[in-house]
């Protein structure tokens, strides 16, 4: 990972897209239910938080291995938030 700063980009934008994603579903489909989405928008917005927490831990043995867990937790999880928006 090139920086912190590039990590917490990269936390925004992916989770930032996978709820614009929902909310475009939304509108392209008024007719069905929006709880569906909005769980997921929920599960994004936890996910955001808990990433960035963990981000600006500052006690970490190995700030390295830190940061790169975290990616890799946050491209794990994306994976799958994108998979329930594909299934809506």
């Amino acid at each position: 990972m090139a920086s912190i700063k590039n990590l917490k980009k990269d936390i925004n934008h992916t989770l930032g897209d996978i709820i614009e994603e929902c909310y475009v579903w939304e509108l392209l489909n008024p007719k069905e239910d929006a709880a569906k989405s909005e769980a997921i928008i929920d599960e994004a917005i936890i996910t955001f938080d808990t990433l960035l927490d963990k981000v600006n831990e500052k006690n970490v043995a190995s700030k390295k291995a830190h940061f790169k867990a975290i990616s890799i937790e946050l491209e794990t999880k994306a994976k799958a938030l994108i998979g329930k928006v594909n299934a809506l």
